[in-house]
């Protein structure tokens, strides 16, 4: 890892962990010692960043310097600190793993007081029914979709029957019970949602459908009404 992208790693775990972070823990996070995390803490200080704290006791990050201060009403922190929830409840792990990077990122761009609004935000999330565990890799998917490439599934039918198919994906809907995906299906030359759930495998097939997602997509919703 060359010394820019661990300074960098290094800025993300202040920006995402719960502060104080130690040097031990940043050390853990980029795998160097913990002299050389104190050395990375001085040249992102002189670099702009404002790091409170110190050695034997932890770190914070008061303000980014590599990111603009970002102005948001009282009304906006309660939208993102919300959104940003929902997220992490609803989301796969990858997913809800993004949310608290993008949590933390737009916290260090934020000016003090807008800060503590964010982290101490009245609106919170709480789903007291999990969804169906999901066996496959739902990042696959995820991109999949961006690359618009077709995907070979195992899936369980409404009869219990394993069937085998390619389909195109176009959309992932994160509904309060389950995970669906939108998806043109190759075997029936149609639309159908396919419940994350019952896939149980899933691999690229190496066919492009590029660049016909978003109209696809389009056609789609229109038919979903």
């Amino acid at each position: 890892m060359s010394r820019s992208d661990r300074l960098f790693r290094v800025l993300q775990a202040l920006r995402t962990l719960p502060a104080p972070v130690t040097a031990a823990q940043l050390a853990q996070e980029t795998g160097v010692s913990i002299r050389s995390i104190y050395r990375d803490v001085e040249s992102l200080r002189a670099a702009g960043a404002e790091i409170g704290g110190e050695r034997g006791y932890g770190y914070c990050l008061v303000e980014d310097g590599t990111l603009p201060p970002q102005k948001f009403s009282r009304m906006e922190i309660e939208a993102i600190a919300l959104g940003l929830a929902q997220v992490g409840q609803m989301g796969d792990p990858h997913l809800a793993q993004a949310a608290a990077s993008a949590f933390g990122k737009v916290a260090a761009s934020m000016p003090s007081l807008s800060q503590q609004h964010l982290l101490h935000a009245i609106s919170q999330v709480h789903h007291f029914d999990a969804r169906p565990p999901v066996a496959i890799n739902m990042q696959l998917i995820r991109e999949a979709c961006w690359r618009e490439e077709g995907l070979n599934i195992g899936y369980i039918d409404k009869s219990q029957r394993v069937t085998e198919r390619e389909i195109w994906p176009l959309a992932i809907i994160y509904l309060n019970n389950m995970l669906v995906v939108l998806a043109r299906c190759c075997l029936r030359q149609e639309f159908r949602m396919f419940r994350a759930e019952r896939m149980t495998a899933a691999a690229a097939s190496g066919n492009s459908f590029r660049p016909q997602r978003a109209a696809l997509l389009r056609d789609y919703l229109a038919e979903l009404g």
